[in-house]
């Protein structure tokens, strides 16, 4: 379950701060640049994953690597090194981090350098102001589950066997997609050991509610607040208009196997990353997992006003501004 866990006033400050970003445009190594100078002026560790180290521009003195204030590391094993990650970059670098950081209990910020930008909330304009008020101990802890897919043999009599062929696991979603064909695919889906639909459609996302604002809301699915211990099932283009989002509890266990007569290769994936096949004498098993990522908002964070901000609701001139939305 997701849950927010409310400011303190007292809360302990962090000493030991993990730097994580992508190689491929200026403005991220620019802001690495500026965290890096914001965090030694404070006299705080940094600690910068190897990857990170080795984009073009980061400006690091060699001499201080290993000691007291700056260390490198490989990027699976930052969680070890720091008690405080800040990720540049947009929602995929924030995927990326939740990969190695999930169940590290290490809170994670994102500076967005991306688009939308939905898991990544401070603005690289705001840098300065928002990362002394969390370095000074002011800030929002939020906790966001994740959920686990695997591919599970079938034996001869179509029951699942112990063999798994493949797993992953996601912050956002879980799709089934008929890769590059233009084909629908053939496949029922059962929840708790219960029939819910047989469908024809171009594949279904599996959303959490971190999810809920990403690939699932372009296919027309909810926004589920991130407090809500829910996941939603979105058809993609299903070839019937009856059909529409789904939303179960988040202790649902879902089941998915696609008919033999399909005419297309039926494909899985997490987050975005590689797929993998689904044939008709597999099983596809999606349940939560076990571990959770623990995100850090800056105090003015407001799920609302980032909805409104990041989806241009209410696109209003000031005189019909909602009340305070100057402040919140």
């Amino acid at each position: 379950m997701s849950n927010f866990i409310n400011n303190h006033p007292k809360r302990e400050k962090f000493q030991r701060i993990g730097l994580m970003g992508r190689a491929g445009k200026s403005s991220v190594t620019d802001t690495l640049n500026q965290l890096i100078a914001l965090l030694m002026a404070r006299g705080l560790s940094v600690v910068i994953d190897t990857e990170t180290a080795a984009i073009d521009g980061i400006l690091i003195d060699f001499d201080e690597v290993d000691g007291n204030q700056l260390k490198i590391v490989p990027r699976h094993r930052i969680g070890e090194h720091c008690d405080f990650a800040v990720v540049v970059g947009g929602d995929g670098s924030m995927l990326q981090a939740a990969s190695v950081l999930a169940g590290t209990n290490v809170p994670v910020l994102g500076i967005n350098r991306g688009r939308l930008g939905f898991l990544a909330d401070v603005n690289p304009d705001e840098l300065e102001e928002k990362i002394s008020q969390v370095l000074d101990g002011d800030y929002w802890l939020a906790e966001r589950f994740l959920v686990k897919f695997q591919i599970v043999q079938n034996d001869e009599q179509g029951n699942l066997t112990d063999q798994v062929l493949h797993e992953d696991v996601a912050l956002n979603d879980v799709v089934l997609h008929a890769g590059k064909s233009v084909h629908t695919i053939d496949f029922t889906l059962r929840i708790n050991d219960m029939d819910v639909y047989r469908l024809h459609a171009d594949g279904l996302i599996i959303a959490t509610p971190t999810g809920s604002t990403a690939y699932s809301l372009s296919a027309g699915g909810p926004i589920i607040h991130p407090t809500i211990d829910a996941i939603s099932l979105v058809p993609m283009h299903p070839h019937t208009l009856s059909s529409r989002p789904l939303v179960v509890a988040g202790s649902s266990r879902i089941a998915i196997n696609v008919h033999k007569d399909n005419r297309t290769q039926p494909m899985v994936g997490a987050d975005g990353k590689a797929s993998a096949p689904l044939d008709n004498d597999h099983t596809l098993i999606v349940t939560k997992h076990d571990k959770t990522l623990l995100l850090l908002h800056p105090p003015s964070f407001n799920f609302y006003k980032a909805c409104r901000t990041k989806l241009h609701w209410s696109a209003f001139s000031e005189e019909f501004a909602l009340e305070g939305d100057k402040d919140k």
